[in-house]
């Protein structure tokens, strides 16, 4: 039996969740199915300029696994835009941040509005 899918940390969900074509009507078999797993691994290596080590460490996952999944979401994402392919962000194996401080890195965009964060940047101010 295989093991268990290890669930990722997530900092942020999509903002958006469909891309491509405007003016197309697609099939189901012209549509990609991106987990959001994939996207983050895209957004933290692609965006942030994170490495594969950096990604693992963030994701609390082994870097072979960052490397095997990055892989196959760049797969995906070409798909779409060179055969004009509808992509879809949905599904995985993931557990988001709650802002709390459970993102390893210390970066999580929903760390911004956790009530401790708040509360020191409260005490900043009345400091000044």
């Amino acid at each position: 039996m295989p093991r268990p899918t290890k669930e990722r940390n997530i900092c942020c969900m999509p903002k958006s969740s469909t891309f491509g074509p405007v003016n197309h009507s697609c099939s189901e078999k012209e549509c990609i199915c991106m987990t959001i797993d994939e996207y983050e691994f895209i957004r933290l290596i692609d965006l942030l300029g994170c490495n594969q080590e950096e990604c693992a460490k963030r994701m609390s996952i082994a870097r072979s696994t960052v490397q095997m999944i990055y892989n196959e979401a760049r797969k995906k994402m070409a798909d779409s835009l060179v055969n004009g392919k509808l992509l879809h962000i949905k599904g995985g194996s993931f557990r988001l941040c709650d802002g709390n401080g459970c993102c390893p890195a210390g970066e999580c965009r929903r760390r911004k509005n956790c009530p401790q964060n708040l509360q020191e940047q409260e005490n900043r101010t009345a400091k000044e």
